[in-house]
């Protein structure tokens, strides 16, 4: 076979037109072909194998009218133009370059006349590289790489070794002697516009559907940009769209178009769970159809109004007239479509700014104050020895068993809520897939967080059943805004002014009470965070109930709300709230008190001395008062204290790649 010069290795393979016109079928008119080839010979016998030049081959095949019977009893035509092929990308190569076989004329019988275009542009691209020419044979490299992609996709099967034993080979789609030049517009814009009437050559039922969509509708207008087959299939790597991967690369390629609907799909759950490599939930084509993509105000579509339910309904056996007003594509920068949405979207922005641009300020106050102090040997006050009760309990007792291993469930339910979540709300972070394989992928990692939830449900409402009993039993003698009550009151505002006095050095150190304004805030957060993450949480959980009662746009709304305030509790968990307990100079590296329950007398001093003062004149000291906690429960507790911070640590380290885009 004659090599192919740089001009023509450079030049791309385009879709085909139409195959050939419609024969006038004529086996006389062959013969006759025939003759005249045998008149093309110098008169006497020829040699077996002659060298069969192009001229020759067109004798025939030029004729228009050249038509055989094929195998199936139908008449096949052979009329290759030969002014068309010489123009194409081909146009210099030999005929029996491709057709190897055909070795004489008249031909001979039983040919195998199947052509291999793999071999040969293989060939040509590994000669350019050996010669180093590779860089001026670009497009022969993609051309190699589009067949590479081809060998791997479903087209290429049953048999990749044979060409004419495929689903569909290369001269299928392209024509076979008419391979237009990359060069020019026209060609490019006719054969794209064709693609679908190529495809649907094999592919009937699907082309009928297209017809009758927008994106059909579109091509037989003539529009270029309108979807056809490649967009959302691609030309060579087409896969069985029964395979999950190739669901997500169709629906991948969705967005390529449809920029702004792909990215407000990927902030739903639905879109979330596709990007993180599954393939099970809802994609554009489980709504919008596949082929059969209507407009919206089309009857026919599935998601005109009078559809949409049923259409939420494949997949959601349960699902309730609430669904059908739920906006998949909803964004929180349009206000005039969707107002809740944007409204939601504020308020938690505002709620996040508001609450760490406090809390930050009040840490790195608090940090600066404490180390210059620390710096200034202002060490904190002990107390005299001679004044500790006899027996050596120099520890007080703070939290009891209950509280400890509320804590500690609390603690553990939250992190796992935070692992399992973060996963999912930031699925296109590169991290993200390897995180919810380890988790045995988001259906288990569903369970695994609603387990969670649950646990910490558990905690919050045993919690509110032994405090209603408490109060309920000294109901006339509780002291709403007293000492020992974590309700704030006007104290707690004094005392943070006070503390802020403190921090900028304009007064001492505030004396605090038995608990302290951070503290309350610490125990009330959870209750914010319960009705705002827990009941958006539920609502998604019971899609079905929640659609029965409330209009669909609740789920957007949720779906926010419930991320903000997740993303605000693991921050605020694992910088505030680690900050004042381990990480701010007297405290460092971490305290056990909450594993332990008891914290040295002179620290307690020190933080709580309002406390203090008020027990020692009551002589009720005493009875808070106990030993030192055993070797093995300090270690005990160090080890578990250093665990969760150190996981902690990890999830915020998650949580602030996800926010970043990392």
């Amino acid at each position: 076979m004659r090599k192919m010069n740089k001009k023509h290795l450079s030049l791309a393979a385009r879709p085909i037109q139409n195959y050939f016109r419609n024969p006038v079928s004529a086996v006389l008119r062959s013969a006759l072909c025939l003759l005249l080839v045998g008149l093309h010979f110098s008169a006497g016998a020829q040699p077996d194998n002659p060298a069969l030049s192009n001229s020759m081959c067109g004798a025939c095949h030029n004729n228009p009218s050249l038509a055989m019977p094929g195998p199936d009893g139908n008449m096949r035509q052979l009329h290759v133009s030969s002014e068309r092929f010489s123009d194409s990308v081909h146009g210099s190569q030999d005929c029996v370059g491709c057709h190897q076989d055909i070795q004489s004329i008249p031909h001979r019988k039983n040919v195998d006349r199947g052509i291999g275009c793999i071999q040969c542009h293989r060939s040509l691209w590994d000669e350019a590289r050996l010669e180093g020419t590779a860089a001026e044979n670009q497009r022969l490299g993609e051309v190699v790489d589009h067949i590479e992609g081809y060998l791997g996709s479903i087209h290429a099967r049953p048999s990749m070794a044979d060409q004419g034993r495929t689903n569909a080979t290369c001269y299928d789609c392209h024509d076979a002697h008419y391979i237009e030049s990359i060069n020019g517009d026209e060609p490019d814009r006719a054969s794209r516009l064709n693609t679908p009437q190529v495809c649907g050559r094999c592919h009937q039922d699907a082309l009928a559907d297209y017809e009758q969509s927008v994106h059909g509708m579109g091509q037989q207008a003539g529009n270029i940009e309108a979807a056809v087959c490649i967009d959302c299939h691609t030309p060579h790597n087409i896969d069985a769209t029964s395979l999950d991967s190739n669901k997500l690369v169709i629906t991948e390629n969705c967005g390529s178009c449809h920029q702004d609907a792909a990215e407000s799909y990927q902030h739903t759950y639905h879109g979330q769970v596709n990007k993180l490599g599954y393939a099970y939930t809802a994609k554009c084509f489980d709504c919008h159809g596949s082929h059969d993509i209507r407009r919206l105000e089309d009857p026919a579509s599935r998601m005109h109004m009078d559809n949409r339910l049923e259409s939420c309904q494949s997949c959601h056996e349960n699902a309730t007239a609430g669904y059908a007003s739920f906006e998949p594509h909803g964004t929180a920068h349009d206000f005039e479509r969707y107002p809740q949405i944007w409204i939601a979207q504020k308020f938690m922005i505002g709620l996040l700014v508001g609450t760490f641009a406090f809390f930050w300020l009040h840490s790195a106050l608090w940090f600066y104050r404490e180390y210059r102090d620390r710096k200034e040997g202002k060490n904190r006050p002990h107390i005299n020895t001679e004044e500790l009760p006899a027996g050596g309990k120099t520890h007080f007792r703070r939290f009891n068993k209950w509280w400890r291993l509320g804590h500690l469930i609390g603690a553990l339910s939250i992190m796992i809520l935070v692992l399992t979540g973060v996963a999912v709300m930031y699925a296109e972070s590169a991290w993200a897939p390897g995180l919810m394989a380890l988790l045995g992928g988001p259906k288990s990692a569903a369970i695994i967080h609603r387990i969670a939830a649950l646990g910490f449900i558990g905690v919050f409402f045993i919690h509110l059943v032994y405090f209603a009993f408490r109060i309920g039993r000294n109901l006339k003698t509780f002291q709403w805004f007293g000492p020992n009550s974590l309700i704030p009151n006007w104290q707690d505002f004094k005392d943070i002014y006070a503390m802020f006095n403190w921090f900028i050095g304009k007064a001492p150190r505030p004396a605090l009470d038995r608990w302290s304004y951070w503290e309350k805030f610490d125990y009330w957060a959870p209750f914010w965070g319960m009705m705002i993450i827990g009941i958006s949480g539920m609502m998604m959980w019971f899609p079905s109930v929640t659609a029965t009662y409330l209009p669909g746009w609740v789920f957007n709304v949720a779906t926010i709300v419930h991320g903000e305030e997740a993303f605000l509790a693991a921050v605020f968990l694992f910088t505030v709230h680690f900050f004042n307990n381990h990480f701010r100079p007297d405290k460092f590296p971490q305290d056990t008190t909450m594993f332990t329950g008891v914290v040295p007398l002179d620290v307690y001093i020190h933080e709580h001395r309002r406390d203090y003062e008020r027990l020692k004149a009551s002589g009720e000291l005493e009875k808070y008062l106990v030993e030192a906690p055993s070797s093995p429960m300090r270690r005990g507790s160090r080890m578990l204290g250093a665990t969760l911070i150190m996981f902690g640590l990890f999830l915020l380290t998650l949580v602030l790649l996800g926010f970043l885009g990392i």
